[in-house]
């Protein structure tokens, strides 16, 4: 039946033209932002994950700043750490030399002192960001021997918690204000004789036996200082390693969550090209197909003529 009240052909073009045209809006702000899901109106569900990944992972990328100050901190504490070292192991050696008979010992003394001068400078100047953990003073109210790095960013359910990396610096203090932790400043003791590597002084002793056995004691006590040393920076070595094995892996981590919020609200730009072309061919022929319907209200009207 033809009515020229309604017109069902022209009704049924129209809507089918404006889903075609509300599915082109969609493809066209897919392929312009990259995003199948760009709202909560597009799918709610995967716009929430979205959300909330993103925000973690700018969570996670604090995180891996934060690992990067330790890690800038670790290994200036263990340059520092190295160099002592080796200072020590030069005043070991002017040790050595002066348990030679006949030997200048004030002059030896001489040079021992100006390393001992550097062994405090390289401590004091170990520092970065104001953290300094081989020059400390233990008898400060509020003095904590345990420095923490944030390593770790965990989701449980709603639950979120902060993972850190805990660094105890009774290891590798050289320098204690207190007197009681530096491996360099505590008192030693070794036979008969107890001192410190950076109080130790020669310049007294003689080829007698009590002091040249006084002298070998000494040698023992920097010897101990070197050891303990050692052992320190075993220790800084192994947290710098898991330090940057921690980073790796939030790196990974980061870069896997982004897959993830990809595969959920991106666009995959081929089939959006694809599906675009389709469209704008069904809105050609939408509005053929609605143009015609139009037209049945002037085939009406050439009946009447």
């Amino acid at each position: 039946m033809s009515s020229i009240n309604t017109n069902a052909s022209a009704m049924t073009a129209l809507q089918s033209l404006r889903m075609t045209n509300s599915a082109m809006n969609h493809t066209q702000t897919a392929i312009a932002t990259g995003f199948r899901v760009a709202s909560a109106k597009d799918n709610a569900a995967y716009w929430s994950i979205a959300t909330t990944m993103r925000s973690d992972n700018k969570a996670m990328g604090t995180v891996k700043d934060a690992l990067g100050l330790g890690a800038a901190t670790v290994d200036v504490a263990y340059t520092a750490l190295e160099s002592s070292i080796d200072v020590a192991d030069e005043i070991k050696a002017k040790l050595v030399a002066a348990r030679e008979p006949g030997v200048d010992r004030n002059k030896i003394q001489a040079e021992i002192t100006e390393l001992q001068a550097t062994l405090t400078s390289i401590s004091s100047s170990a520092s970065f960001s104001g953290e300094n953990w081989l020059s400390v003073d233990s008898s400060v109210a509020g003095y904590n021997g345990t420095k923490s790095i944030v390593s770790s960013f965990t989701r449980d359910g709603a639950v979120v918690s902060i993972g850190t990396t805990d660094i105890a610096l009774a290891d590798i203090i050289l320098f204690d204000a207190n007197g009681q932790l530096g491996l360099l400043d505590k008192d030693r003791t070794a036979g008969g004789t107890t001192d410190t590597v950076v109080t130790l002084d020669i310049s007294g002793l003689t080829d007698a036996t009590a002091d040249l056995t006084e002298l070998e004691e000494l040698i023992q006590i920097v010897d101990d200082s070197i050891q303990d040393m050692t052992d320190g920076g075993t220790a800084l070595g192994a947290i710098s390693a898991r330090v940057d094995i921690q980073s790796e892996f939030i790196s990974d981590l980061m870069d896997a969550i982004d897959r993830g919020i990809g595969q959920l609200v991106d666009a995959d730009m081929n089939a959006e090209s694809v599906r675009l072309q389709a469209l704008q061919t069904q809105q050609q022929l939408g509005i053929q197909a609605l143009s015609i319907a139009n037209g049945n209200g002037q085939n009406i009207l050439s009946l009447f003529r």
